[in-house]
């Protein structure tokens, strides 16, 4: 099981801080950073500054939004970064959601299935180096009409990796056929079948299997003693997400905790969030949501975890670090470390 981070990028934008992490997660092994973005910075960027600052870690967005930019720019961004960082760009792609999209960008928040699978099949068709030629619903390549003609990318053939975050039983099919990799957030291993079952069947559709697939799952890690005022305090973290990430009708991170067994709970949170009644609606995520999604307690109780998402067929674990600064931050990583290689040599030992 690889360990993957986030970029951590503080309030301000302390980039300094944001590279110091980074040579030293790239120091101590980890496999990955990536970043992200919502309505703020965007996620290329900082990428690109972290290429120049480092040799062998891998580099990822987790997620570049797909409404956001046309497949030709994706395509363009995914090539440009690849060059840079010397083959470490991975390319995470996610449709975000109405808020962001329309509320932000002011581009309409439809058919979103639709135009991811026309975004990538546009970005595999570029970054192969063919001329680029295409149909789709949504997307015609060149300009039905207009003046220009199919092009050839002039930066010439790359392979980009490209995930999927999905969380519908519809996307997700869609990335089991046409995607390398899925970043699946507001997981819990115990119901990863919840998942995985589309994934599978999507994979089947496009007659291959999953065994090179990866599933790549973000989450925190914190180790404590105080087991109680941690899971209390993750918890509280999802009221926003339960309430205002998305429309009431399109909120992807609630319906994936409903699918898993939480219905009544997310559903309650939302609504308590939407009246206003915010402190309540924190008060109301469970613990054990928050528990079963992350990785908190002690080293004990984490390496537990870590053999549940092992069980659960997880490739790669994205943290998101505890503690005030790098050193604090690199000494979760230590710590994280250790537990996943010896978790691993159980699976060796086993097999």
């Amino acid at each position: 099981m690889r360990i993957a981070l986030s970029i951590p990028i503080r309030d301000g934008g302390d980039w300094g801080h944001a590279l110091q992490f980074a040579s030293e997660a790239e120091r101590m092994g980890a496999a990955s950073l990536w970043s992200r973005e919502a309505w703020g910075y965007d996620a290329v960027t900082p990428l690109a500054f972290l290429a120049a600052r480092t040799s062998t870690i891998g580099l990822g967005t987790g997620i570049m939004q797909i409404g956001s930019r046309s497949p030709a720019n994706v395509a363009m961004t995914a090539t440009t970064l690849n060059s840079l960082s010397g083959g470490r760009f991975m390319l995470g792609l996610g449709t975000s959601g109405p808020q962001v999209i329309e509320g932000w960008h002011g581009i309409p928040f439809d058919r979103p299935i639709q135009r991811t699978r026309e975004l990538i099949e546009i970005v595999r068709l570029a970054t192969s180096g063919e001329q680029v030629a295409y149909e789709g619903e949504i997307y015609h390549l060149p300009l039905p009409g207009g003046e220009g003609r199919a092009l050839r990318s002039a930066a010439g053939a790359s392979h980009v990796p490209i995930y999927i975050a999905a969380l519908g039983p519809r996307n997700l099919e869609l990335t089991g056929e046409l995607a390398d990799g899925w970043m699946g957030g507001s997981f819990i291993p115990e119901t990863a079948e919840v998942f995985i079952q589309h994934i599978r069947a999507g994979a089947e559709k496009s007659g291959r299997d999953l065994e090179n697939f990866e599933i790549h799952i973000p989450l925190s890690v914190e180790f404590t003693d105080d087991v109680d005022e941690a899971a209390k305090r993750h918890a509280r973290g999802y009221g926003f997400t339960f309430g205002a990430m998305g429309s009431e009708r399109n909120n992807f991170y609630k319906n994936a905790f409903a699918r898993q067994g939480f219905a009544d709970e997310v559903n309650l949170v939302q609504r308590l969030w939407r009246e206003g009644r915010r402190d309540e609606a924190r008060d109301q995520v469970p613990t054990e949501l928050a528990l079963k999604a992350n990785l908190i307690g002690t080293p004990e109780m984490v390496r537990e975890r870590l053999r549940v998402y092992r069980d659960a067929g997880v490739t790669t674990i994205r943290v998101g670090l505890a503690g005030d600064g790098p050193e604090a931050q690199m000494d979760t990583l230590g710590q994280l470390m250790s537990l996943v290689n010896e978790v691993d040599a159980e699976s060796v030992s086993a097999s």
